[in-house]
């Protein structure tokens, strides 16, 4: 009778997904051998259902187990590789006290405490890789800390900015209250002047008839014809006649007083803006970088100048050669330099019908039709039409008040 073989092979007990010793081993109806999480992952990520060794499709998704028998041997694969591991020293050398699994020949022996060890170069390697480990996670925590002392900075400048603003804001408002109360007394002051006097003079025509009335009564009783007659001649005249004959006082109008303030409250808020504006440009203005197009990203009917500064449609299709890097429906073109951290750069877009331009990641898709959004790598920026379009999902459409000359484009 035949002796059975027992001399197995690691490869024999290993999964063909993972390929390491099988864990949890189960068989598929085609007779092939994987670990349970990995053929359940695997089949989770396929449309199909098939073998991963030999491609056999299932109709259906198959019920595996475990498979107990191979599930025995695997342990019993484990612990005689364990055993196997242990030293096989010579009779004459000392195996290291020190290591923990495959104990390896010692070279020193402590003559305090009689532990056998290995030479230093070992622990030396150690130490520098752990110096290593050390000095990654001390750069892990300056870049943090970095990360951290940026923001703060940042949230600093953004509350000096707005206390900035609303404090100028609030000495305008005060001013411009100053201005409206000043006037409207003064407008008022003036209409009340205008009345008091013209109180007055009728008041004075009131006290003069009615002199003139009593006057005349005295005159119906008197006796004496002669003073009758001389009298009479005098009140006979009519009272002498005035310049002024403006009885209405009208009240003032203050129309359009709050309006013109309100103006001056917006002219001075937009000035304060500028200033914020110009000093804002300035300091995105230090992580200016020079970048030039890349012939190779460009889609077919794009026109790039010599020098990579400027691109312009064609309108026509370039037959080109094939180029992974260039895009296919999109009309877009990359840079030749690629950027991370802070950068800014400006585009002249003066007299531009229309045009689109912003950043993207590296690992953008270039082939095919490509919805532009946030989501797939694209941050960029669409006018046409004096419409001007952030492109999301779903887009924004952004204020604009003016033609635009040049767009600066700063990536924080």
């Amino acid at each position: 009778m035949a002796s059975a073989n027992t001399s197995w092979s690691e490869e024999n007990f290993s999964c063909s997904i993972c390929l390491d010793v099988l864990s949890n081993p189960v068989t598929t109806p085609c007779g092939h051998n994987f670990c349970r999480t990995c053929i359940t992952q695997y089949w989770d990520e396929e449309v199909k259902y098939k073998c991963p060794f030999c491609n056999e499709l299932f109709n259906t998704r198959p019920d595996v187990r475990v498979n107990i028998l191979l599930s025995e041997m695997v342990d019993r694969f484990g612990t005689s590789v364990r055993v196997k591991e242990q030293p096989c020293v010579e009779p004459a050398e000392v195996p290291c006290d020190v290591c923990t699994g495959t104990q390896l020949k010692a070279v020193k022996s402590c003559l305090v405490c009689l532990i056998s060890y290995l030479k230093m170069a070992q622990l030396g390697k150690i130490e520098a890789e752990v110096k290593q480990m050390i000095q990654e996670r001390q750069e892990n925590i300056q870049e943090i800390k970095d990360t951290v002392n940026r923001s703060k900075a940042d949230a600093d400048r953004e509350i000096a900015d707005g206390v900035h603003i609303l404090t100028a804001l609030k000495r305008c408002i005060e001013k411009c209250q100053d201005d409206l109360n000043q006037m409207v007394k003064e407008k008022l002051k003036s209409a009340e002047k205008q009345a008091e006097d013209l109180i007055k003079e009728l008041e004075q025509e009131i006290e003069d008839l009615t002199n003139r009335s009593s006057e005349v009564k005295q005159l119906s009783h008197t006796e004496d014809h002669l003073h009758f007659l001389q009298t009479f001649k005098s009140l006979k005249k009519p009272p002498p006649k005035r310049t002024r004959r403006m009885v209405e006082v009208r009240p003032p109008s203050y129309v359009g007083t709050l309006r013109r303030f309100l103006d001056q409250l917006e002219e001075t808020l937009n000035m304060e803006m500028k200033k914020l504006s110009d000093a804002e440009l300035k300091r995105v203005q230090q992580y200016e970088v020079d970048v030039t197009l890349d012939p190779d990203t460009a889609h077919p009917q794009l026109i790039l100048s010599e020098d990579g500064k400027q691109v312009h449609h064609g309108g026509v299709v370039k037959a080109l050669p094939d180029n992974p890097k260039r895009f296919t429906k999109n009309i877009r073109v990359l840079t030749r330099q690629s950027f991370s951290g802070r950068f800014y750069f400006e585009v002249q877009v003066k007299d531009k019908t229309t045009w689109c331009l912003g950043v993207a990641s590296e690992s953008i898709k270039r082939k095919g039709h490509i919805i532009e959004t946030p989501e797939t790598g694209y941050w960029t920026l669409y006018s046409y039409k004096d419409v001007l379009v952030f492109n999301d999902d779903p887009a924004v459409r952004l204020p604009l008040r003016a033609e635009l000359q040049k767009v600066g484009v700063f990536v924080d």
